[in-house]
């Protein structure tokens, strides 16, 4: 029995060692394709610039071939400038199927002069309504920011040019879902959703202002690649190929808890954990537990 408890050590160690091959640098071209509007969309700057476009007639949207299981997800993006109403870009994480996982950020238009709306969602088995949303200090149209989905076994953390603006822990232990056993596939969209994206759906979009762009650029995915059911121990496993599992990685530092106060306290309109009447006061039980 013990050899055969060592011998079952030994292959998941030498599989999780394995991994290292799995580390991405993402490229446009190489590591993306366009799941609609590819004949108005297009990449550009030896794969590492790709402009998604909106007109009256379709949207545009891209996603990788890989999937990922834990690591960091990097991208950055200006956002539509101008009367952007009813527009979305969307940049999120998702597996498929009823069950699926999946960690959003979604830029809400409006209208000239009218911040952008920066909605956050995580889906855990098929189930959402996790909704956090901030307005942004700074203009996200005049020039590309980073935004970044840091995921492993402890916890998802959003980032915004390197400060931390949410933070969702790992609970599963008491019965509370957390995505772990999905590999996700990273997508970008920009998409009309006048019927609900700026103020509730009253503001529609102007298409005399169409063609709508948004930019993204140097995407990277330094993450687990996805090699089926394997990956969910190859992935977690603690050696050093695995940087995320890393003990740095379970908590944010002093300095980044200080930042994350600061764009709750000063930014964030919305939380479903305060959204009493919503869910009629039945609220998620993640609501009472720390975070960070």
């Amino acid at each position: 029995m013990a050899t055969a408890f060592k011998s079952l050590v030994a292959v998941i160690f030498i599989s999780a060692m394995s991994f290292q091959s799995c580390f991405v640098n993402a490229n446009f071209y190489a590591d993306t394709y366009f799941n609609w509007g590819a004949e108005h969309s297009y990449i550009f700057g030896n794969g590492e610039d790709l402009n998604l476009v909106l007109d009256n007639v379709a949207g545009s949207g891209v996603q990788t071939y890989n999937s990922y299981l834990f690591g960091s997800i990097e991208m950055l993006i200006k956002l539509v400038p101008g009367n952007s109403a009813g527009t979305v870009t969307a940049y999120y994480l998702s597996s498929t199927g009823d069950y699926h996982d999946e960690i959003d950020f979604e830029f809400l238009g409006n209208s000239s002069g009218e911040p952008y709306t920066m909605h956050t969602n995580i889906f855990t088995q098929g189930k959402g309504n996790r909704e956090q949303q901030f307005k942004l200090w700074f203009d996200p149209t005049a020039d590309f920011h980073n935004y970044t989905i840091h995921w492993n076994p402890h916890a998802v953390v959003w980032f915004v040019d390197s400060i931390p603006i949410r933070v969702y822990r790992n609970y599963k232990s008491e019965g509370i879902g957390f995505p772990d056993q999905q590999g996700m596939q990273v997508y970008s969209s920009l998409w009309n959703a006048d019927n609900w994206a700026t103020q509730g759906g009253l503001v529609k979009i102007d298409w005399s202002c169409a063609p709508f762009t948004a930019g993204l650029r140097k995407f990277n995915a330094r993450a687990c690649k996805w090699n089926g059911p394997v990956s969910i121990y190859q992935c977690a496993y603690p050696i050093y190929a695995n940087w995320w599992t890393s003990p740095v990685y379970k908590q944010l530092s002093w300095d980044q808890q200080g930042k994350l106060k600061w764009v709750r306290d000063n930014y964030m309109v919305y939380n479903y954990c305060t959204d009493y009447e919503r869910f009629n006061w039945q609220m998620a039980p993640e609501c009472s537990k720390p975070q960070y």
